[in-house]
């Protein structure tokens, strides 16, 4: 990728500085060209160098927005973490709204021992800095994974911890909408470290009976309410069941080879509880699960109720029984599959480049054929043809209500940038070959397990070889040691859509061209 004599930090600051810093980079004006001042997110924090105040150093992660830092505060020299995000990769006005939003829940949320605490959050001509604290005991399924004796028990204290999070949040007004277990960090590498809740990215403020249309969330972990377009707070606890039934047997409830498949398999909702373990899983577990993930919202268990669950009220004596190995296999399966899969979408969405938001620029203005700042929908689908794009006229005016929620007939640019990023990852599946190439460091055309190890060590970690080990066995299908890029793409595609490389498709959103919700109530749901 061209960095390989910079550490993998140095690159990632560089990359959140590239393009706003100073007058050397001014931002242009999305319908004009005009060069105009760098956009302003937090407005009510005053703008200054996060690095007059807090050193960042080693990179702990980073996602398609932001790259999360080890951050030290200069003055106290507390070790803390920082999530950077890019405000080039902030496109649109849904873009800078929902960071907005991320913010202010942050701070509305008290302080709890379930949830991380940000510190501060500050803004320069780069980035919007979520200064928080320092997570360092793993993912839940890690620590999981790691320790020697897993047991019915042990879940149901992660799924107390868990629901006191959704408890915590719908008191306060707020939907979660992307509860999964990525989304939780134990404090510190202690046995009895705290569970913490550590990402509100998709996170919203709601009324009582308040309904909210937009797709959001992981496929796995969503409720068919929000399939159907018309949900409230109980969608957490569905999500929170979810997770419930995979610390229990190790996979998901709901699952399929593709998107479509998994939204199917939710409306459907049928739950297996005949596969290994579940013979021997106590009936109050299972009775907990069925009542979390009741298709009906109205007869679903409130975080009250969940919590008052007798499997959660005793949970110290729950059954202290191992849940045996094949459920460890599946969880260290499931959290080593989705580390890669991880990885590749951010790769993907590296290669979502300022040029292509360029020539999406110049398609817009094309289209505005009245240089009004908007594009209509008849203006839309002629410059489409034009364009040459493979998609059905019915296909075409599906993605645009999707887009055109309120109804005008209309798209600014930034709505016009969410349906263009999307149609390029409709047309063709070239970035899945970027991505693929990325990790296929000699260009063989195939991936070996020391180039997938040296790719997963930038995210830091020094059990490389393990993992890339454990996904070699699920994804050489043909066991002959190397990944093919059928094989990559096989994997990228099972449970979940590869193309969610535009923030309105990459941060947990469902294709909306998959899906759509016809008069009669029934589901529709499109060919790939």
């Amino acid at each position: 990728m061209g960095n390989c004599c910079r550490s993998p930090a140095a690159v990632a600051r560089e990359d959140v500085k590239s393009n706003y810093f100073g007058h050397d980079h001014p931002r242009k004006d999305s319908t004009n060209g005009k060069k105009s001042a760098p956009i302003r997110v937090l407005t009510d924090v005053p703008k200054e160098n996060i690095e007059d105040r807090y050193l960042l150093d080693r990179e702990l992660g980073r996602g398609e927005f932001g790259v999360t830092y080890l951050c030290i505060e200069r003055t106290t020299r507390d070790l803390l973490a920082c999530k950077s995000i890019s405000k080039r990769k902030l496109r649109t006005a849904v873009d800078i709204e929902d960071v907005k939003r991320e913010v202010a829940i942050m701070k509305h949320l008290p302080k709890s021992s379930s949830i991380v605490t940000l510190k501060e959050a500050c803004e320069d001509d780069a980035a919007v800095h979520l200064v928080m604290e320092l997570c360092e005991g793993g993912e839940l399924f890690d620590r999981i994974v790691a320790r020697g004796h897993y047991t019915e028990r042990a879940a149901a204290g992660v799924t107390k911890t868990i629901v006191e999070v959704v408890q915590l949040c719908h008191k306060h007004g707020v939907i979660h909408r992307d509860l999964k277990p990525e989304n939780f960090l134990f404090a510190n590498k202690k046995e009895n470290s705290p569970l913490k809740a550590i990402d509100f990215g998709l996170s919203i403020f709601f009324k009582p009976g308040e309904k909210f249309s937009e797709i959001v969330g992981s496929p796995y972990y969503m409720a068919p309410e929000v399939l159907k377009r018309s949900y409230g707070p109980e969608i957490d606890i569905w999500s929170a069941g979810v997770i419930l039934y995979i610390l229990l047997c190790g996979v998901p409830p709901f699952w399929a080879e593709s998107e479509q498949g998994v939204a199917q398999a939710i409306l459907r909702g049928i739950i297996d509880f005949k596969r290994e373990p579940w013979p021997n899983i106590s009936e109050t577990a299972k009775s907990l699960v069925r009542q979390m993930l009741e298709p009906d919202p109205k007869r679903r268990l409130t975080a009250k109720q969940v919590l008052e669950h007798p499997w959660i009220q005793n949970a110290k004596k729950a059954p202290n029984v191992p849940l045996g190995d094949v459920v460890k296999s599946r969880l260290k399966q499931f959290s080593v599959m989705n580390r890669f899969k991880r990885k590749a979408l951010r790769v993907i969405a590296e290669f979502l480049s300022s040029q292509e938001v360029e020539d999406i620029k110049e398609m817009f203005n094309k289209m505005d054929t009245d240089k009004d700042g908007i594009v209509t929908i008849e203006e839309l689908k002629a410059g489409l043809r034009d364009f040459g794009t493979q998609l059905a006229e019915s296909e075409v005016q599906m993605l645009i209500e999707a887009v055109d929620t309120k109804g005008k007939g209309t798209l600014d640019y930034g709505e016009f940038v969410a349906v263009s990023l999307h149609l390029q990852k409709v047309a063709n599946d070239e970035h899945l070959r970027k991505a693929f190439s990325y990790f296929d460091k000699d260009g063989n055309g195939y991936i070996l397990p020391e180039e997938l190890c040296e790719a997963l060590k930038e995210d830091g970690g020094d059990d490389c070889v393990d993992v890339a080990n454990d996904i070699f066995q699920e994804v050489d299908t043909d066991k002959d040691g190397r990944i093919s890029y059928e094989e990559f793409a096989a994997m990228m595609k099972t449970g979940t859509d590869w193309r969610k490389a535009s923030r309105h498709y990459s941060r947990g959103r469902f294709n909306s061209l998959s899906i759509k919700l016809m008069k009669d109530g029934s589901l529709n749901l499109g060919n790939e």
